[in-house]
């Protein structure tokens, strides 16, 4: 009798087949159908992220830009803009990656904090970003006293400029590679060390190649940024074409008084953003097929 009569666990999985073959069979329709939803539900928002490009891109011919960029004005905001971002993400990479290493790879008391501390950049409000650099670096600031002791004259220099777009633009570098070092397996230090490598080998030719996805990316995102700075530039540095106006301030100007020149501006703008997230989207895919791989 006991072998005639059918094996609970059996009839059980018996049962559950169908049932987990119709599940998965509406699952993949699911999949098949939710693309086509999900798009239509996105095309209002990423319409409305495209349209303004397309405007400023279609409202200006290669013959305009080309007159724009003899300007003067035109060619000194972009001079500015480059030599200024550069110099503010260099600062950046020197300033941004020991703090970036402390907080990837290492916990302490009050971390959270500093955290805090470096995010907090990101939402103050540009403006707000101004009027604290300028109390506290200004003439009349918290060490306006000291530094013109010094000789150092910073609010409305290009220095000013620089230091602007390090306190606005360095907090993107930073939580990149905070992500970068911390994704780095920490096994891969200890084996290191114990072939004899000092902490600053292990760094370099361990923990700094594996990590260079999130150094590179917030680099180049961390530069995009102080390239497009302009709300505590122009109150921390002001708006004096050839020394503190940059292109974000040209093109605030431009819009007044020569839109040409603005709408060339920020056709440049547009540009080297672009340039920029497509260069992080290929640092990304490249370390994702080399991780697959």
């Amino acid at each position: 009798m006991d072998l005639l009569q059918p094996n609970k666990a059996d009839l059980t999985a018996a049962i559950a087949q169908p049932v987990e073959g119709f599940e998965s069979a509406r699952y993949r329709r699911t999949l098949r159908g939710s693309p086509v939803t999900l798009q239509l539900l996105s095309l209002p928002l990423l319409l409305f992220f495209a349209l303004p490009i397309v405007a400023v891109i279609f409202q200006v011919s290669f013959t305009d830009i080309w007159s724009g960029l003899r300007e003067p004005q035109v060619l000194q905001a972009v001079g500015i803009s480059l030599k200024t971002s550069l110099i503010s993400t260099m600062l950046t990479l020197l300033l941004g990656t020991p703090v970036a290493y402390l907080l990837g790879r290492h916990n302490f008391p009050g971390k959270r904090l500093f955290e805090a501390l470096v995010d907090l950049p990101t939402v103050l409000p540009p403006a707000v970003a101004g009027i604290a650099l300028l109390l506290a670096f200004g003439r009349r600031g918290l060490l306006g006293g000291t530094l013109e002791a010094l000789g150092l004259h910073l609010a409305f220099s290009q220095a000013a400029v620089v230091m602007a777009q390090l306190f606005v633009a360095s907090s993107f570098y930073v939580r990149a590679a905070m992500l970068g070092f911390a994704s780095v397996d920490r096994e891969l230090d200890e084996a290191a060390q114990l072939d004899g490598a000092n902490r600053w080998q292990v760094f370099r030719m361990v923990v700094m190649p594996l990590a260079g996805q999130g150094v590179l990316s917030g680099g180049v995102m961390s530069w995009a940024r102080a390239l497009g700075e302009f709300g505590a530039t122009i109150i921390f540095a002001g708006n004096m074409p050839g020394t503190t106006q940059t292109m974000p301030l040209a093109i605030y100007i431009g819009f007044e008084v020569n839109l040409a020149n603005a709408l060339t501006l920020s056709v440049i703008l547009i540009t080297l953003s672009f340039v920029a997230l497509a260069v992080v989207r290929l640092i990304v895919s490249r370390h994702t097929e080399f991780v697959a791989g």
